[in-house]
């Protein structure tokens, strides 16, 4: 997949400008609003509120020498690199009598729009990144300095703020959990630096993650939204934003159809926060989730896929302390069921921190209630500390579900890197065209758990195997750790 953020540089503008349903049998009949004779009327009222931002950028010599015409890019340490170094280095320093490259301005452009008319303005967080001055230019043409009152990253959020002596003409935000694929929908932007431009389209797909970010949680839309779009406003019909407009995607580099939007009900509170504090605080519980599978939820003796699977859960976390385990299913969070695991970041970053929240776990083929203290985020937590190394003992070798499973010792740890904490049962070898190699397991890999019942020792994991097998399930869940993280694959029964 090709995704490109949609901010554009000026020095691709000239070249820019040299390039001037059917039912299946049977279905009853359904019926569809009219599209609009124009959407002429809601843009007069909405195109005020959008305004173009350009930002100034100073490129440091080092990066001029990057980009020097005709310089070859090669890997760190290659010889070619060092070559091409002496062979352009007339051109980068005043060796040859030359003037050293003085540091040069490059400039970018993309979108915004007023959401108080006190002068905050919204637009996307790389659209101004590493910008040294943002001039933010009104639908009238007015030129206005803006100052960053703060970002937020992982959302691609930002909110600036510029000074006027008049009111601006603020949007309004809509709800986009309400929207529905196939509403129709208006784009407004600023592509390729044609300001005040007007798309339609309508909304393709929820719910899209483009891996992004952890919260990723894109409206999809085929109206037409290009480079310099970035942080454009997405309205529905009643002239409300509903999305911010913040990636496309193209093997072109021009709109083929399918643009993504961070949506309203995700971007709003994250607004809020930036205009109030100048930073977003997010809600955390330190439990590591996987999705589940129809796989995993078989195994787990659960009627259909839905929920989030703890995989990990951190150390001093409020998860460690309600006692959540591995393996356990968080069907609902805070009174809100989990159908996609994805759901639950999302829940989670927007819970206050010290708020009690509810959760129903599934565990031991039953529900059960759980509650929890939630904790503030804090990207720069220590790392938990070491536990207590094991003391080796002799190693053993065992075979089950085509996977060859051995103790941990000295020299095992040492030929797969492993650390002294490390527990388990590592894997020294997987079948081909076994359900492990399907699975992706390999040697290295160590065997934590099956199901809830930890392995010790290779010996622990064929009884355990015999057990699901002996209650009639069709597959076995297997918690394994690689590098540090853990995961739970289902290997299905019937191989063994």
């Amino acid at each position: 997949m090709l995704l490109f953020s949609l901010s554009l540089r000026r020095s691709a503008l000239a070249a820019v400008a040299a390039l001037l349903l059917v039912l299946p049998a049977g279905a009853p009949p359904v019926a569809a609003r009219p599209a609009p004779d124009s959407f002429a009327d809601l843009a007069d009222k909405l195109l005020p509120s959008v305004v173009n931002i350009s930002t100034t950028q100073t490129l440091k010599t080092d990066k001029q020498k990057e980009s020097t015409p005709g310089r070859p890019k090669f890997p760190p340490g290659s010889p070619f690199e060092e070559f091409f170094k002496d062979f352009f280095k007339d051109h980068d320093t005043p060796q040859s009598g030359r003037p050293e490259a003085k540091p040069r301005k490059a400039t970018s452009l993309g979108s915004g729009f007023v959401v108080d008319a006190g002068g905050y303005i919204v637009t996307n967080n790389h659209v101004i990144a590493d910008a040294d001055e943002i001039t933010v230019k009104l639908a009238d043409n007015t030129e206005l300095k803006a100052e960053v009152v703060g970002r937020d990253t992982k959302t691609d959020v930002a909110v600036l703020k510029v000074k006027t002596t008049k009111p601006l003409v603020a949007t309004r935000w809509g709800d986009s959990d309400k929207s529905r694929v196939g509403d129709w929908v208006l784009a407004i932007g600023n592509p390729f630096g044609l300001g005040g431009s007007v798309t339609a389209g309508i909304l393709s797909a929820r719910q899209r993650d483009i891996q992004s970010g952890p919260y990723d949680d894109f409206l999809q839309t085929d109206a037409a939204i290009n480079r310099g779009n970035s942080g454009g406003p997405m309205f529905n019909m009643d002239g409300e934003v509903i999305g911010i407009n913040t990636a496309i995607y193209s093997p072109s580099g021009g709109s083929i159809g399918i643009g993504f939007a961070i949506p309203s009900a995700m971007a709003q509170p994250i607004i809020e926060q930036l205009k109030a504090t100048g930073k977003v605080e997010r809600g955390w519980i330190g439990a590591r989730i996987q999705p589940v599978t129809d796989e995993i939820a078989e195994s787990l003796g659960l009627e259909k896929n839905r929920g989030a699977m703890i995989a990990a859960v951190d150390w001093a976390s409020p998860a460690e302390k309600a006692k959540l385990q591995p393996g356990d299913l968080i069907l609902s969070y805070d009174g809100k069921p989990i159908e996609r695991s994805r759901q639950l970041p999302r829940l989670v970053a927007d819970t206050p921190p010290d708020k009690q929240v509810k959760l129903t776990i599934w565990r031991d083929g039953k529900e059960q209630e759980v509650e929890l203290k939630a904790a503030a985020l804090n990207p720069n937590r220590p790392a938990p500390p070491p536990p207590d190394p094991e003391k080796p003992k002799p190693p053993a070798g065992v075979e089950a579900l085509g996977l060859k499973l051995a103790k941990l010792t000295p020299d095992l740890r040492k030929q797969f890197s492993l650390s002294d904490g490390a527990k388990g049962a590592v894997i020294i070898e997987v079948a081909q065209n076994s359900a492990g190699a399907a699975q992706g397991l390999r040697a290295g890999d160590v065997v934590v758990a099956v199901g809830r019942s930890a392995v010790a020792n290779p010996e622990d994991f064929p009884p355990l195997v015999a057990g699901a097998k002996k209650h009639g399930r069709k597959n076995v869940l297997v918690r394994v750790e690689r590098e540090g993280s853990s995961r739970f694959v289902a290997l299905p029964l019937e191989t063994s």
